[in-house]
């Protein structure tokens, strides 16, 4: 098993060897998943959330949703479901009975159990991006096919950031790596390199079991113990409109069975896939999301599910998607309002449509995790890395975004709206009276290094101290960053023996030929 205090130790680690070499140290806020304190923003009101609550209901009972699993399908049936072709309605009563079974947060455990977050309540989580097929830095200056090496770079940068509480899926696609064989080589660099939550991607049998297996191997643990406890988790997406595949409801059933994390996210982009309205998108990703989770429950009771948005518009011009806009964050809200509606955790994203890490990609980036906070939302997906509406994973993107959640971190901390008599302050006040000021008294002299947040990337020089210090941008200060991380990172530690189990695992399934490449 991994040394519970890892977290800990590799943090100073890190920072003493940065030290030794004159290199760069990054004073991060420690590792603590925040709690939004806030009340969510509401914009719809009680008539509106029953309006798109009953629109959800008359598309799974009238409309339908095309369940391509067979296995699925028939599970339907026996729950009394009308089949016509591989379209499935289902009653409303049915649908909420068993959306009554989930729970409404959940724990997942990795091989560090000091890792542990909770999905749920009023926990705010952060991911790192995940599935980009392309990756773009600044040494390389353009946008290229993603290889091993990067991924594994990404993959230590999730490890690195205490904000970073969970490793999704792939931070980029390493297509060096043949497809039949990549889950084997990516699970087993994230399992090593990282401690964090593992994900696995519902696309097809072989691929989930080897998933499922390895995080067993990873944290030391038999296969009663692995199923006593969410270890894990996938995130599948429907195919809108109104449609499930085959290799994702395989995946999201296996991992039902077994008692692991569940979320499903639909990607309905209004005006292409989901009707121009809001309100009608949000109704349709709502019922893909739902009769998705009925499923999971029917199964196994209880199992632990989360509700996904990925609700945004396309440029009408242009059919491209849009991320970060108005719509994006009215979408995301109005689906926290119907995720608490119905009890059920809910994940959003951290995205944007900009092609490199400049102004565009920062505020729409930060338009869409201000949504997501506002929204109450539990898991963030792509909080960190993502560029050209997941097209592009990009390392000073990732480290930008890292200032970003740190911020959010810190605004949350209840630190900022004490009101005990310290923080009313009345003698600091009355000491200064109106003739001094506040630098050098005891009052300040006891808070100053931990009064305010304290930033690792943004330069809060002038413009002639920044002028004077190379006038370098964001970005290039990022990119430095990212160097210096990578050349300090050390690996959390792991029980020899489980790394060689692992190891041993991946050889095997390779020489089984891994995972089919077609469906």
């Amino acid at each position: 098993m991994a040394d519970g205090t890892a977290g800990r130790r590799r943090g100073g680690g890190r920072a003493g060897n940065a030290a030794r070499r004159g290199g760069v140290v990054i004073e991060q806020m420690p590792w603590k998943p925040p709690i939004n304190i806030d009340r969510p923003v509401e914009p719809l009101t009680e008539e509106g959330v029953a309006a798109i609550h009953l629109g959800a209901m008359e598309i799974l009972e009238d409309i339908g949703i095309a369940i391509l699993n067979p296995e699925a399908l028939e599970i339907f049936r026996e729950a009394g479901a009308r089949i016509d072709g591989d379209v499935v309605r289902i009653g409303r009563d049915f649908v909420m009975e068993m959306i009554a079974k989930a729970p409404s947060e959940f724990t997942l455990t990795p091989r560090n159990p000091d890792r542990t977050i909770t999905v749920g309540g009023k926990t705010l989580l952060f991911g790192n991006v995940s599935s980009p097929p392309n990756y773009w830095d600044m040494e390389i200056g353009k946008k290229v096919p993603g290889t091993r090496e990067m991924c594994r770079n990404l993959l230590k940068l999730t490890q690195y950031f205490n904000c970073i509480h969970f490793a999704g899926g792939y931070p980029v696609e390493p297509v060096d790596l043949h497809a039949s064989v990549r889950h084997l080589d990516v699970l087993y660099d994230k399992l090593t390199l990282t401690d964090k939550v593992m994900h696995a991607y519902s696309l097809g049998k072989e691929r989930v079991e080897d998933v499922m297996e390895m995080v067993r191997i990873a944290g030391g643990l038999t296969h009663e113990e692995f199923d006593a406890t969410p270890r894990m988790y996938t995130n599948i997406n429907s195919t809108s409109p109104l449609k499930h595949d085959y290799p994702m409801l395989d995946g999201w059933m296996r991992l039902a069975r077994r008692g692991q994390g569940l979320v499903v996210t639909p990607f309905t982009l209004a005006g292409a896939m989901a009707p121009v309205t809001m309100a009608g998108a949000v109704a349709q990703s709502l019922a893909e999301g739902l009769i998705a989770i009925a499923l999971a429950q029917y199964i196994r009771p209880g199992a632990p599910c989360a509700i996904g948005t990925f609700t945004s518009n396309v440029d009408m011009k242009s059919g491209a998607p849009a991320f970060g806009t108005p719509e994006y964050m009215r979408a995301t809200q109005m689906t926290g309002q119907l995720a608490r509606f119905y009890g059920l955790p809910m994940r959003s994203s951290g995205v944007c449509a900009a092609n490199v890490p400049d102004g565009q990609a920062m505020w729409e980036t930060s338009n869409s995790l201000w949504a997501a906070v506002q929204s109450g939302t539990n898991m963030v997906y792509h909080a960190a890395g993502w560029l050209e509406g997941g097209l592009i994973a990009s390392p000073e993107k990732f480290i930008m975004d890292c200032e970003i959640l740190q911020q959010i971190q810190r605004y949350m901390d209840p630190m900022l709206t004490a009101t005990g008599p310290d923080d009313i302050a009345l003698d600091a006040i009355r000491s200064v009276g109106s003739a001094g000021h506040f630098f050098g008294i005891q009052h300040t002299q006891d808070r100053y290094t931990t009064a305010f947040y304290q930033p690792f990337l943004s330069d809060w020089k002038n413009y002639e101290g920044w002028e004077a210090a190379g006038a370098v941008w964001t970005p290039e200060r990022a990119h430095l960053l990212f160097k210096q991380i990578i050349a300090d990172f050390e690996a959390p530690p792991m029980d020899e023996a489980i790394r060689e189990e692992l190891a041993a695992f991946v050889a095997r399934r390779k020489e089984e030929g891994g995972a089919p490449t077609d469906f």
